[in-house]
């Protein structure tokens, strides 16, 4: 069993050691109060055959009542300690569970903030790599699988090993021998269940990854229930799913099959060490050598040790589990952001003009060259378009600008200072970036436009004015004011309620709103019409009065008004000027302006 990985946690268990060490204060006082009935329980049950013995004797003498009296009250008293005994153990049972179980809440509670908080600085390519789902599950299952090793593995191993010593020291103290045959099936219990647990673990784990991809199907079905409906193709999908639900039904039910021989097993060995406390004590109690009392009192003992050594298997079960999900979460953790913020990292106000030199980018997942030897200037307040075929680099360039990814070759400067030198919070809050595939939180289309702020919910309606020009700016006012709702509509999941034009809308007044130096466009008109982009260009003129904009499109008419454009193809420039000299040039710009002013007027001919 690997558990360096849970090293980890060491440095959460010196944060919280107060709670730490008076929980540990509270599980030995505990399991104090937990022996000490017994011992109460013996006494009270020796002195009550004493006293039927000397009642015996008595007989019909005057003593006989008074003998009676005394029995009755002695028996009175061992009865109250007891009930005070067990209230007082309870009490310190409930400390114990408030300080390490809510301990194991709290550094429950550090550990999710502390990846989620390292999982935002992780450049994308991290995301790229691995999977959402993994990433979900390490933050939530993993953590709480974790938990369970900080909270009640650590309380139960504590609590074993000072009920263990008390106890077994305080039997050994009455009788050793009684002590040794008691003890013998309690090690084949730890054993057992140590090796149910394993096979309920496996079980578990398979039936736990079962239903993870039972989650993922579901998951996909629903997010893609419309081109399912399209295709005809619900029946098809209920059957696949009646396939993965069977598979998780006979998982589950293997690990019924195991789960079934826990409790079979830990009864038959407990009462091996209780039959042979009555049968073992029973032959010493005729010999003289113990009482009555002390067979009572050992029953309850290896009551009392039962739970611990149970627990070994148990605790053994969670360390591995939790050994296993650290692991992965340590995978994450350590993982180092390729882009970061240096100590020479400069607090720069963003001006606006862009350089690119000799740039060059190959994504390291594919290996696919996005860009190569890319070099052109934008001045600070004037706009750069961008046109090219699908994966010409259009959308690179836009994610370089921001630092989403740093240059394989070439650098690129920002007011004559490398990128790099930037802190990225300074360079990206300077940046309104609309992306090619419009992300809409779930949430209402007002706190969608107002996530370009830097305002809390709380604060957000005083920008009531500016979320509502924004809105008018994007032409998505009119739309908004239609819903019952107006800007309280909720979009729903990836704002799947709206139509694909209107994210692209709302997508532009969250960029725009926060009135950044730099505004870059990805391609974000590509699904609106002719008119309503006329009408957002030119809006969108006043908007960038002043401020460095790069447009990305495949649609002439979206850039034609830009001060300089550039044509990729490949990665490479192919092209680059204005409008005009582009027209002039009579090249792949001139050849995309005709076929595009044809599509045109054909459109509105086949309208009339």
């Amino acid at each position: 069993m690997k558990l360096a990985s849970l090293k980890y946690l060491n440095k959460y268990f010196w944060k919280y050691r107060w709670r730490l060490i008076f929980g540990v204060i509270c599980i030995a006082v505990s399991s104090w109060f937990a022996i000490f009935p017994a011992q109460l329980i013996r006494n009270g049950i020796d002195m009550v055959i004493e006293g039927l013995e000397q009642r015996r004797i008595a007989g019909e003498f005057a003593l006989a009542g008074e003998l009676e009296s005394k029995i009755f009250y002695g028996a009175m008293v061992f009865g109250v300690l007891v009930i005070a005994t067990a209230l007082l153990r309870g009490l310190f049972t409930f400390l114990m569970r408030q300080t390490i179980i809510v301990m194991s809440r709290l550094i429950e509670y550090d550990l999710k903030n502390e990846i989620f908080e390292h999982y935002q600085k992780l450049s994308l390519s991290f995301y790229k790599k691995n999977k959402t789902g993994d990433m979900m599950n390490r933050i939530s299952e993993d953590v709480s699988q974790v938990r369970m090793y900080i909270g009640p593995a650590v309380m139960y191993t504590v609590n074993l090993v000072i009920m263990f010593i008390m106890t077994l020291g305080t039997m050994i103290a009455v009788n050793a021998e009684l002590t040794l045959y008691v003890i013998l099936p309690l090690p084949l219990m730890s054993f057992a269940i140590y090796y149910v647990n394993s096979i309920i673990n496996q079980r578990s784990t398979d039936r736990q990854k079962q239903l993870s991809v039972m989650s993922s199907f579901v998951q996909e079905a629903f997010s893609g229930i419309r081109v399912i409906k399209a295709y005809g193709r619900e029946n098809d999908f209920e059957s696949q799913f009646e396939t993965q639900v069977k598979e998780y039904r006979n998982r589950s039910l293997n690990l019924v099959k195991v789960d079934a021989l826990f409790f079979p097993v830990m009864g038959m060995l407990v009462s091996a060490s209780v039959l042979l406390a009555i049968y073992v004590g029973g032959i010493r109690v005729m010999d003289g050598t113990i009482t009555p009392g002390n067979i009572a009192e050992f029953i309850l003992y290896v009551n009392m040790l039962t739970f611990p050594f149970i627990s070994v298997g148990w605790v053994t079960s969670l360390m591995q589990r939790a050994a296993a999900s650290q692991t992965r979460i340590n995978e994450f953790l350590n993982s180092k952001p390729e882009i970061y913020n240096t100590p020479d990292s400069l607090d720069l106000k963003v001006q606006g003009t862009i350089e690119f030199k000799n740039v060059g980018f190959v994504y390291p997942e594919s290996g696919v060259v996005a860009l190569d030897d890319v070099s052109f200037t934008v001045e600070a307040g004037k706009v750069l378009a961008i046109l090219g075929r699908t994966g010409s680099g259009k959308s690179t360039i836009a994610n370089l600008v921001g630092r989403l990814f740093d240059v394989t070759s070439g650098e690129i400067l920002i007011d004559g200072h490398n990128v790099k030198t930037f802190r990225t919070e300074n360079l990206r809050t300077s940046i309104g970036y609309v992306p090619q595939e419009v992300f809409l939180f779930s949430d209402t289309i007002f706190n969608n436009i107002g996530f370009g702020l830097n305002a809390t919910d709380g604060t957000l309606l005083e920008y009531k004015a500016i979320i509502e020009q924004a809105s008018k700016d994007a032409c998505v006012y009119d739309n908004i004011e239609e819903f019952p709702k107006k800007f309280q509509t909720l979009v729903g999941e990836r704002g799947i309620t709206l139509s694909g034009g209107q994210k692209q809308r709302i997508s532009i007044a969250r960029a725009i709103i926060k009135q950044p130096q730099i505004l870059i466009f990805d391609d974000c008109l590509s699904a609106v019409d002719t008119e309503t982009e006329d009408q957002i260009l030119t809006n969108l003129k006043r908007v960038m009065h002043n401020k460095t904009a790069i447009i990305v499109s495949h649609r002439v008419s979206s850039v034609q008004m830009a001060d300089h454009i550039i044509v990729l193809d490949e990665g490479k420039i192919i092209e680059a000027g204005s409008h005009k000299e582009l027209i002039n040039q009579q090249g792949i710009y001139a050849d995309l302006y005709r076929k595009q002013l044809l599509e045109g007027r054909s459109e509105k001919v086949s309208e009339s």
